[in-house]
């Protein structure tokens, strides 16, 4: 399988343990580049990175300076660091529970040429939210992306709904997303470290809550 997999991490080493450990257990060979976004965390997030470099040949770290948000960290993998076709992104807040879907879902993206990525679907407003009349967009925590394709749209950015403009930009290319159910393999905490820390909106997050709720 031509596939990389990148973890964005963020001050949760404890999280990160499970997410890597658990994807470990059922693909030991697959390339993983975990991006640790800056942490602040008094070297425990480098220092568990650092082991797993060690413990896992197939295992990469990159050390960011400052905290640049997890969809800006998205598309630094994608250009600087995976030299694959596809990329498969996982939350560091998952604990995947059994193999397989990555040997289905490489089958099926590498079938179509037309097919951008594979994952868990929702329908998305233009300000990020949940809407049965906005555009189709994949759920973050677990998606596969082809990395050829991707050069050719708009980049993830930082927002509540990385992908947003993204995955708009696609399917104006005519370019599709294909559905796969990948939460019956990997179990999602859910907002595991905006929780902690929040998603680091300011001001534009407020607005487009605001906006949202007027229906603008």
């Amino acid at each position: 399988m031509d596939i990389t997999t990148v973890i964005i991490n963020f001050q949760t080493p404890d999280l990160l343990d499970r997410a890597v450990r658990s994807f470990k257990r059922f693909y030991p060979e697959i390339p993983l580049i975990i991006i640790d976004n800056g942490s602040k965390d008094l070297g425990q997030s480098k220092k568990l990175i650092k082991s797993f470099v060690e413990e896992f040949e197939s295992i990469e770290g990159v050390f960011l300076e400052t905290n640049i948000f997890h969809g800006p960290a998205m598309d630094l993998a994608i250009k600087e660091y995976v030299n694959t076709k596809y990329v498969f992104f996982l939350d560091s807040d998952t604990v995947t529970k059994k193999g397989g879907f990555l040997e289905e879902m490489d089958e099926f993206i590498s079938s179509e040429r037309e097919i951008y990525g594979m994952g868990e679907i929702i329908k998305a407003n233009k300000r990020g939210y949940k809407s049965e009349t906005g555009k189709e967009i994949l759920l973050t925590p677990y998606m596969l992306i082809n990395t050829d394709l991707y050069s050719s749209l708009r980049p993830f950015i930082h927002h509540g709904q990385p992908t947003l403009h993204n995955f708009s930009d696609a399917a104006s290319k005519g370019f599709t997303l294909k559905a796969y159910k990948i939460s019956d393999y990997i179990d999602h905490i859910w907002r595991g470290t905006a929780d902690r820390f929040g998603y680091g909106l300011g001001f534009k997050g407020k607005l487009d809550y605001l906006l949202n709720k007027l229906g603008l």
